[in-house]
C-alpha cells in the first residue's frame, strides 16, 4: 500500500513538473550592465534619509540609518544617457561599524527592450568595498522567476554635487 502511494505521488510530481516546464519555456540567461545615477543632496535628489534629515546631511555609516531611493538608471555611464529604469527601494545600515547596508531594491524598467519588467535585488552590501555582490532574488515580465547575482561598483563620485555613478552588472537566469 505504501509503495502505491509513493508511486502515485511520484507520478503526480513528474506530471506537475512537466506541465510547469512546458508552460514556462526554456531557462534563459541575461547579462546586464546599467548605471545608477545616485543624487543625495541637490535639486535632483534621489536618495533621502528616513526620517528626512533637517540639515540635509546623510550619514551612510551610522548603524540603523535608513534611506529610501528612486535613482534614475541609465543605459550608459554619462549622466545625460537615456533613463531606461528606476532603482526604487530601501537601504538600512545594518552593521554596527557602518560597513554594511541591507539592500532591498527593485529595478523597474520604464523604457527600452525590458520596459514593463523588473528585477528584485536583496541582500547585504559591503558599502565601502570597491565591488559589492548582491543577490538577484526575483523579477517580473521578461525577468519572470529571476535568480542570479549582481555587482555594484562606484565608478564616479562628485561630493560637491552629491552625485555618484554606480555600475550595476548582473547575470540573471529567468524564463
Amino acid at each position: 500500500m505504501a509503495s502505491n502511494k509513493i508511486t502515485l505521488a511520484s507520478m503526480l510530481f513528474l506530471t506537475i513538473l512537466a506541465y510547469s516546464n512546458a508552460k514556462l519555456g526554456h531557462l534563459k540567461e541575461t547579462k546586464l550592465t546599467v548605471y545608477f545615477q545616485d543624487y543625495s543632496g541637490d535639486q535632483n535628489t534621489s536618495v533621502i534619509g528616513i526620517p528626512v534629515s533637517s540639515n540635509g546631511a546623510l550619514n551612510f555609516s551610522k548603524f540603523g540609518a535608513m534611506f529610501c531611493t528612486d535613482d534614475p538608471i541609465t543605459a550608459g555611464f554619462e549622466e545625460g544617457s537615456a533613463v531606461i529604469a528606476r532603482g526604487r527601494g530601501v537601504h538600512v545600515t545594518s552593521a554596527l561599524d557602518g560597513s554594511s547596508t541591507h539592500v532591498m531594491v527593485s529595478i523597474v524598467f520604464i523604457d527600452g527592450k525590458y520596459k514593463g519588467s523588473s528585477i528584485e535585488i536583496y541582500g547585504s552590501d559591503m558599502q565601502f568595498e570597491k565591488v559589492r555582490e548582491v543577490a538577484v532574488v526575483g523579477g517580473t515580465g521578461k525577468f519572470r522567476l529571476a535568480r542570479g547575482y549582481s555587482t555594484f561598483e562606484s565608478l564616479y563620485s562628485d561630493p560637491v554635487r552629491a552625485h555618484t555613478i554606480i555600475q550595476f552588472n548582473a547575470t540573471i537566469l529567468h524564463y
